[in-house]
């Protein structure tokens, strides 16, 4: 399973961006070095973090504890006050995102079909 670590540092500034905070704010509420901190939000060193720093990181942002785990590995995060996933729960969150992706395609399929079929018929008509 691919790990999207930028993805993590966008959810991450956006959260530390309104609430205002800096990042030497953000490491003092999560317990979780400024050095750290730094390498997540600005992608500079792309490795495994415990899921310990991320949670801590995500709670001291006021977000569900799995939400930068599940942001990392391409899931729809838990909203703030859901029970923690099991593993069979992050299967079935992954199933949620194929298939809302797959509707998403289909939808962008049929619209390329009608634009297509459109610019068929405007072709024939001339």
């Amino acid at each position: 399973m691919s790990e999207d670590w930028a993805a993590v540092a966008r959810v991450i500034n956006e959260r530390v961006q309104a609430l205002g905070w800096k990042q030497r704010e953000l490491a003092a509420r999560s317990q979780v070095s400024q050095a750290i901190v730094r390498e997540i939000q600005n992608h500079t060193v792309e490795r495994k973090r415990s899921d310990r720093t991320l949670e801590a990181l995500a709670l001291a942002l006021g977000l569900h504890p799995q939400h930068l785990l599940a942001v990392l590995h391409g899931r729809i995060p838990p909203a703030p006050g859901q029970p923690r996933e099991d593993m069979e729960d992050a299967v079935s969150a992954r199933l949620a995102v194929i298939e809302l992706r797959l509707s998403e395609i289909t939808e962008q399929l049929a619209g390329l079909r009608a634009d297509l079929g459109a610019a068929l018929g405007n072709r024939d008509e001339q």
